[in-house]
């Protein structure tokens, strides 16, 4: 009986070429748009900074007293210098400074860089060209530059005395203002005067103001002063001022004065044993 040959299965249709091609998806890029979240309405009320607290001027009743306790608690050394030297009582004993902010800067500007003696008759012309004993921008601003320059006042500080006066008179500066400011605030701000300096700032603050808490770390008096108490071998730099002397705080401007009195004692204890030692010779 004969095989019978199965025939093979039909291979499956190939697509023709007229057939339409499958259709694509298109995808479009869309732009996002980010939306910024809303801000959170803040129902608190601003922060007002609170005012400057500053502490009593030594002129106050009690200040110069409660300093000199301080200070000699403080520092043994220091407390030495204190009991063998009198007190700064006619430096801090008025009740309020004696003279106004303005009158005080502009004597300030008068004596800077002169000997004593010059200045105080520069200082003495120039109050006399004055309609009141004490000066008031106004009436510094009547002054022209050749009045100043006719009583000895260098033009360069002539031109300090006006931009003084005209920051006072403009309302840039002020007698209330100033006596307000806390001392970081009136050394920016003096600053900004022509002529005027840190160190004039620091003495106008510790003189005129008695402000408790000044160190005027950059005077040579004063540092050649912490370097004779403490024994130092080198002069100390301005920085290191404030490292020394901040058992002091908060009656610094007390602690600079003694400075300066322990440096003219021993100014005059070295004139005495030379006149001693040339006499003897």
């Amino acid at each position: 009986m004969a095989k019978t040959r199965s025939s093979p299965a039909p291979a499956p249709p190939r697509p023709s070429a007229a057939a339409a091609p499958q259709a694509r998806i298109s995808f479009r890029s869309r732009k996002i748009v980010k939306t910024p979240p809303a801000k959170a309405k803040s129902l608190a009320a601003p922060t007002v900074q609170p005012p400057p607290v500053l502490l009593p001027a030594l002129s106050a009743p009690g200040e110069l007293a409660a300093a000199l306790r301080h200070l000699a608690a403080a520092d043994p050394l220091l407390s030495a210098v204190i009991s063998s030297t009198e007190p700064p009582i006619a430096t801090f004993t008025t009740s309020s400074p004696s003279l106004p902010a303005f009158h005080s800067l502009a004597r300030s500007i008068l004596y800077q860089q002169l000997a004593t003696s010059a200045a105080a008759a520069i200082y003495a012309r120039f109050l006399a060209l004055l309609p009141s004993p004490t000066a008031s921008p106004a009436s510094v601003l009547a002054l022209a530059a050749a009045d100043l320059r006719a009583i000895g006042v260098s033009a360069r500080k002539a031109a300090y005395l006006h931009d003084l006066a005209a920051r006072f008179a403009s309302g840039d500066l002020s007698e209330p203002a100033v006596a307000a400011m806390d001392e970081t605030a009136l050394l920016a701000q003096l600053t900004k005067v022509k002529g005027v300096g840190e160190w004039t700032v620091h003495m106008f603050m510790i003189f005129s103001l008695h402000r408790p808490d000044v160190l005027p770390s950059g005077d040579l008096g004063v540092r050649k002063g912490v370097q004779e108490l403490y024994n130092l071998k080198s002069l100390p730099r301005p920085e290191e001022m404030a490292v020394l002397c901040e058992r002091w705080r908060p009656y610094r401007s007390v602690g600079t004065w003694y400075m300066w009195r322990l440096m003219e004692s021993k100014g005059a204890a070295a004139k005495k044993v030379k006149k001693k030692s040339n006499a003897s010779s």
